[in-house]
């Protein structure tokens, strides 16, 4: 496999992982989009490279950055769609999900030492 065939597979997976876990068909994630079921199909598949344009529908219906469908790396972007979902909660709810993720940093460094 060369390595752009390995990269748009990367790219695919990433797409359907996050469109899973947002609970959306491909359907759903086309409509969100402005694209057709099939050009959802084909970029999950990996098969096809997409266009700019493309992929950055995707990526705002995903809610998540560009860099991170390409590359699985986190930017200011992933933190500002995060930021804006902590905005809608209530402030136990904010210090709710403040203390999950503390526990969660705590967790994992205690399995690393």
């Amino acid at each position: 496999m060369q390595d752009t065939d390995l990269c748009l597979q990367q790219i695919g997976e990433r797409i359907i992982e996050r469109r899973r876990k947002m609970g959306l068909t491909q359907e759903k994630l086309a409509e969100i989009c402005g694209v057709t079921t099939q050009f959802v199909s084909y970029a999950e598949s990996g098969k096809r490279a997409m266009r700019p344009e493309n992929l950055s529908k995707l990526a705002e219906g995903l809610e998540v950055s560009t860099d991170y469908l390409l590359t699985g790396s986190i930017i200011d972007k992933d933190q500002l769609y995060l930021s804006k979902k902590l905005t809608s909660l209530t402030p136990n709810q904010f210090r709710l999900i403040e203390n999950i993720i503390d526990d969660f940093i705590k967790f994992n460094n205690n399995e690393s030492e």
